[in-house]
């Protein structure tokens, strides 16, 4: 591409670099930038009292911005409906993807490094891995920088790029709930309607209430006979220790604890694992805060049918200590005197 400042007189046909104030037979108005100049605009210009202007001119081997971003975009999204993503039309070199159901975006991040590697000019934005999506969102921003590409550069950004992200739907309709008490002490609804609102935004709903005594026996029982395809479990006190009462019941009704603990704050006291086909989660006390927690990053991932490992908890660190909440019991900052 070329690029530069040129007299009026050579400015035809090329790509005006900046918006530039100019005088019409109505008056005074703006170029924008972007804009292919035409004679009505040269002499608009001159009129304006401009002699010269910064223009860009493509090349033989050349791609005008929003043409390269929409041939990238289709790279990226070849099946649309199989990947979750909208694309959207092309406007001053950026197109934008869009979430067309809630779940959670899985990218190929070496692919859209390899992508962002090719030629400066060229730019993949996202949201970070395993975000979660709403409908509607948006979930990456493909950016050409310049007024033009050159095409064996763009051809090589969507090689690297090919179906590089997609979104993971939500694969259960349904989750119980299971609340323990100690004593038959009241239950707050804080807590499932915590839990009920972060299942409504993947398209979930909590079947009928289920309370049992904070026992090992009484919430296997209560793991055993859950209804939902997901099974969510909410202690009266802390699960300290995979030994503890709600691990011990998930195995004591038929299932295994796959992972007990994370690197992430609020969220630390978390265990998951599965009886049968359905995830189980043992929750940490945070999850009766809508606030953001470690519980939200297992309970998507797990949802939309992504497999997690005790490895991939303990990858969750970097980046796992939450924004503080007024409202904690214990700040994690130390008391003014």
């Amino acid at each position: 591409m070329i690029f530069g400042d040129v007299p009026l007189d050579q400015a035809e046909g090329a790509i005006l670099a900046h918006s530039m104030p100019a005088v019409g037979a109505d008056g005074p108005y703006r170029i924008a930038k972007g804009t292919v100049l035409d004679a009505d605009h040269l002499r608009d210009l001159a009129e304006a009292g401009r002699d010269h202007v910064v223009v860009a001119r493509l090349g033989a081997d050349d791609i005008e911005e929003n043409a390269a971003a929409a041939e990238l975009a289709q790279a990226l999204v070849p099946d649309a409906r199989a990947q979750g993503l909208r694309i959207s039309g092309a406007g001053a070199g950026r197109v934008n993807l869009y979430a067309t159901t809630p779940g959670v975006a899985v990218m190929d991040a070496g692919a859209i490094n390899a992508l962002n590697a090719v030629h400066p000019m060229i730019t993949l934005a996202t949201v970070p891995q395993y975000h979660r999506c709403d409908a509607g969102g948006m979930v990456a921003t493909i950016k050409i920088i310049a007024y033009g590409v050159p095409r064996a550069a763009l051809a090589q950004a969507a090689g690297a790029g090919r179906a590089a992200l997609r979104i993971a739907p939500p694969q259960y309709a349904t989750a119980t709930l299971i609340e323990s008490r100690v004593g038959g002490a009241a239950m707050s609804d804080k807590g499932r309607a915590a839990m009920a609102g972060r299942l409504e935004r993947l398209g979930m709903t909590l079947t009928d209430r289920v309370i049992c005594d904070h026992a090992t026996d009484a919430l296997a029982d209560a793991i055993a006979k859950a209804k939902g395809e997901v099974v969510l479990i909410l202690t009266a006190s802390a699960t300290s220790d995979p030994e503890d009462v709600a691990p011990q019941a998930l195995r004591a009704a038929g299932g295994d604890v796959t992972a007990f603990g994370m690197p992430v704050d609020p969220g630390n006291l978390l265990f998951f694992g599965q009886i049968a086909d359905k995830p189980v989660i043992g929750l940490p006390g945070c999850a009766r805060s809508p606030a953001l927690n470690g519980a939200d990053w297992v309970l998507e991932r797990l949802v939309c049918g992504l497999a997690l490992a005790q490895g991939d908890i303990s990858a969750m660190g970097v980046g796992g200590l939450l924004k503080e909440i007024p409202t904690r019991p214990r700040p994690r900052t130390a008391a003014k005197p």
